[in-house]
């Protein structure tokens, strides 16, 4: 079980980005939307926790200052190995700022930081496919770069449970 510091977006985002989901889906694309628990929602992770306490990560990502919301401009596509394919926010010096800020309050709890997220060697994300096959790649750019660029406007932040999908919403947005 993992646990993430998620950001989430706005209603009009996030529906934007679902649709993107069906359309890849109805192109045999496997997303986020039928991946695992299917409880997945849209959203930008600041941090990856192998090991934590939930109440203590909470606490601490509450004590940080509300940021409020922000407006990432999407319009780039990514890949990880194994096929993760992702839109990539500009990573404004706000967005970097920001997930420094969280990283360091949820390491100080004790808790265990996903290598891939500590500052520096994070990529900001947002997952729309979690196992693209390479013969898939040019159907998914495609059809990805039809609704590209994308004003993705993140309103909220919770913890996500990345096994069950539960989420624990946070107050403020960090």
């Amino acid at each position: 079980m993992a646990l993430a510091v998620c950001l989430l977006f706005d209603a009009d985002t996030e529906h934007a980005l679902r649709r993107l989901w069906h359309r890849l889906e109805n192109l045999d694309v496997p997303t986020l939307l039928t991946h695992t628990h299917r409880r997945h929602v849209p959203h930008v992770s600041y941090a990856v926790l192998r090991t934590f306490v939930v109440d203590e990560v909470a606490d601490a990502v509450e004590q940080l200052p509300d940021g409020g919301p922000m407006v990432l401009h999407l319009d780039a596509l990514g890949s990880f190995r194994r096929g993760r394919i992702w839109l990539a926010p500009a990573p404004t010096e706000d967005l970097l700022r920001r997930q420094h800020r969280v990283v360091e309050a949820v390491v100080a709890t004790g808790a265990d930081l996903h290598r891939n997220y500590r500052p520096g060697a994070w990529t900001p994300h947002c997952t729309l496919s979690p196992r693209t096959r390479l013969v898939d790649l040019p159907r998914l750019a495609a059809a990805i770069y039809d609704v590209l660029p994308v004003d993705a406007v993140v309103d909220a932040a919770a913890l996500v449970d990345s096994t069950t999908g539960e989420r624990l919403a946070l107050r403020g947005i960090p």
